[in-house]
This record gives structure tokens, sequence and C-alpha cells, in this order.
């Protein structure tokens, strides 16, 4: 296989970026909002949860979509994107008929399992590795740890459990890097109000680097990732995305960065901490809180995301204990915290989300409210954050016949996304039909 080239488009590069190894970069000027490249999954899959709403094979969302006529349990558009998916589909097909209900590979086996067969069936280069090839992505296999691995392992058990009749395997050392390629680089394929639709692999665009103050914006178009700027950019500005939620202070970052990537980032955000102070807002009092009553809260803090994460990924705990946990943390922390810190901000999303799932519009709207200002002043310009808080307040004020303040949310929205999609996204032409509908 030849080498990848330097250059597979006008106006971005692959470089050595100093202290960050390989890097992108722009050759030419762009502004925000313009497309600098857009990139085919090597390998994707759409999550489980999912399957009905969203074709397998191209992840566009429509009504009536045909079912796999074996397993019953594929949706697509139609018969060319089910012939399209079949090299894929037919790894799992037979398997989960066999299997029943006793079929459960986790996202990254199915991920995982499928990038194998790709891998097989591919002798060139393919268009998703114009400037990096799969296996020249960074893996980090040297640096997981023993939870890590653990969790590896258990995966490359859970393909050989469920594939074997359909895959040849590679050594298990070579597994261990595939699945440590996959848990440093896999992308997390979301649609417009961040709802996980997938999770895919796209190796040029694994090559941008981390920033807290991010250059450009990754977002999908089905299957296909679109690279827009944030910012304006000069010739020879590195392109730059953010690897996190970049609502949490400095520390939280860039522990995440470590636990995750086996990096500590060193922008000029995380030199200053400029925002950390606005992030950690406390209540004001004429007698100032005691720091260690702060330092404290903070752990609680962090405490209760973990309990709450914790307790959200088991599938036995009812809804109303999950309230009862933000609930509980809330109050705690706002003997404390100010309603924008971000603690209490992470609750209140939490919270929201609970509350949609248990039909409680009122609910929903009241955390909703409370939290879109801080994001608006938290996050950068054109956040999804934000502007996927617009949309989900701006349906749930139409549902509660809210028209107006309904339609300015919305309208809210699509500005960031018009940026954020670009203008011609199907997102962005399903939501102009929306917002028309209600005038």
């Amino acid at each position: 296989m030849r080498k990848a080239p330097k250059s597979f488009t006008y106006g971005i590069e692959r470089f050595d970026s100093p202290g960050k190894g390989r890097g992108l970069r722009v050759t030419k000027a762009f502004k925000v909002g313009e497309l600098l490249f857009s990139c085919p999954a090597y390998s994707c899959v759409l999550s489980v949860k999912e399957r009905g709403c969203y074709c397998e094979f191209c992840f566009n969302r429509k009504e009536r979509l045909a079912r796999c006529g074996k397993c019953k349990k594929a949706f697509y558009c139609n018969a060319s994107c089910q012939k399209g998916d079949w090299a894929m589909h037919k790894l799992e097909c037979s398997a989960m008929i066999a299997f029943g209900e006793n079929w459960c590979p986790s996202e990254t086996v199915r991920l995982v399992a499928r990038i194998l067969a790709k891998k097989k069936a591919q002798k060139d280069r393919c268009a998703s590795e114009k400037l990096l090839l799969i296996g020249e992505i960074q893996s980090h296999v040297e640096d997981i740890d023993n939870k890590r691995r653990e969790m590896n392992e258990g995966d490359i058990a859970g393909l050989h459990h469920f594939y074997s009749k359909h895959l040849d395997f590679p050594d298990h050392s070579d597994l261990l890097l595939l699945f440590s390629q996959v848990a440093c680089n896999g992308f997390t394929v979301e649609d417009e109000e961040l709802y996980h639709m997938g999770t895919a692999l796209y190796p040029d665009v694994a090559l941008i680097n981390h920033s807290c103050l991010p250059s450009v914006i990754v977002t999908y178009n089905g299957t296909m990732a679109e690279v827009r700027a944030v910012q304006d950019m000069n010739p020879g500005d590195e392109v730059l995305i953010s690897y996190i939620d970049l609502l949490y202070p400095t520390d939280d970052r860039n522990d995440r960065l470590r636990e995750s990537y086996y990096f500590t980032c060193d922008c000029q955000e995380c030199k200053t901490k400029s925002k950390d102070k606005v992030k950690l807002k406390v209540h004001k009092r004429s007698d100032p809180i005691n720091p260690e009553v702060i330092s404290n809260m903070v752990r609680y803090g962090r405490n209760a995301v973990r309990e709450f994460r914790a307790a959200n990924l088991d599938s036995h705990a009812p809804p109303s204990e999950l309230l009862e946990i933000c609930e509980r943390s809330l109050d705690k922390m706002g003997a404390v915290f100010d309603d924008s810190n971000v603690y209490m901000l992470h609750m209140m999303y939490q919270a929201m989300g609970v509350c949609l799932y248990m039909e409680d519009l009122d609910g929903a709207i009241s955390y909703g409210e409370k939290i879109l200002k801080p994001y608006c002043q938290l996050y950068p310009a054109y956040s999804l954050n934000v502007s996927s808080m617009y949309l989900k307040l701006g349906r749930l004020y139409l549902a509660l016949d809210r028209h107006s303040t309904g339609l300015s949310a919305l309208k809210k929205a699509l500005a960031i996304m018009e940026v954020a999609h670009g203008k011609d996204h199907q997102y962005l032409t399903a939501l102009r039909k929306e917002i028309a509908s209600q005038k």
C-alpha cells in the first residue's frame, strides 16, 4: 500500500505539529462556517437503540424504513441501502437469529468486527484514508492501565463469542492494538440534539489534534463527517477540535484527557484557566464561603457526576431513582454553588433528560431554562451543546402550545447550526420546514 500523501485537497495538509506529533493545518484562509473537508466513515455501526429510526447503512432518518427479511432487526431506506450494507450486516444477521435475546456484543465490538471485515476486503487505500492509513492511527496501547486492558480483553472475548463464524481473527496482540486504536480515535455520531446514533472511525479526521479553544467542529451528514471552521483561519493555522466536553474547569478537562487520550492540554485556556472562576461560581455572601468548604463541595460534585453515570449505566435503575440522585445532589450543592456552576449545570442537564424520558415536559423545561443562559456564556460560539438546548426547549415549548417562545428558540438553534452543519444540511432543511409549519 503506497504511502499517504501530504495533501489530499486544496487548502489542507498533514504536518508535524510541535509537541503533538502528526496534525493537520490549512494552506489557505477559511471563514467561519466554511467546510474544510468531509470524510466518509472507514467503518461505522448504528446503535441498537436507534434501529427502526435510522437507516442501518446511511444513518439517514426516515419514516417507513424497510426491515431486513432475515433477522427482522435491521432497517433500511430502500433495497439499495440494504444491498450496500450486506457485506457488514451479514456479520450480524444470522448471529442475531442464532443467539436471539442473548445477542449482546458492545457497540465497540460491533465496530471492530466491521473494521476487520473491511480490512480483509479492502485492497487499496479507501476514501477515508487519504492522509492517514488505518494502520497508522495512534493506539497508546503501551499507555493503557489495567482497567482499560481488562475492558479490551472482555471485548476481545465478546468478539470471538459473537463473530467466530464470520471472521478470521488476527493475533491477540493485534486485536489489543485495534481495540486501543478505536478507543482513542472512535467518533460518536450524534444527531442535531446530540443524541447518540452510533460509532464510526474516520482515519483522516483522527489526524486533527485537540485544543480547548478549537478552530473547527466535526458534525455528521448521515455517516459522512464534515469539518467546518468555527474561527476565521489563516494559512499555516493548525486544524484543532475538542476531544471532550468544554463545559468543565481546567483540571477536570485534563483529567479526562489523560484518562482517555494520554496527554495534558497546554492551550492558552489551560494555561490561564481564565474561565475556571466563572465555571465554579459560588453564592455571593457578606461573609465569604470558606475555601475548604468550596473544595469539599467540588469533590462532592465530581463524585455526584460519577454516581449518576454509574446509576445511569445500570439498566435496572428506575427513572425515579435517577431523578432523586439529581435532586439530592442539586440540593446539597445549591447551598454553596450558584445555579451557573458547572456541577449544578451537569446535574440539571441529567435531570432534564430524565424528565424528558418520563414525559414530564414542564419539569424538563424548568431545568432547561436554568441551563440555557450559562451554556451560552460558558461554551464557545457555535457550540452544538447550545444549539441542541435551543432545539430541545423550542420543541418542548411548541408541544405545550407556547408558539412564539418555541419559534424564537428554534430560530436561535438554526443560526448556530447554519455555521456548524452548513446551510444545506438535511437537519437544516427539516428545521426550516418545522419553523415554517408553525407560522
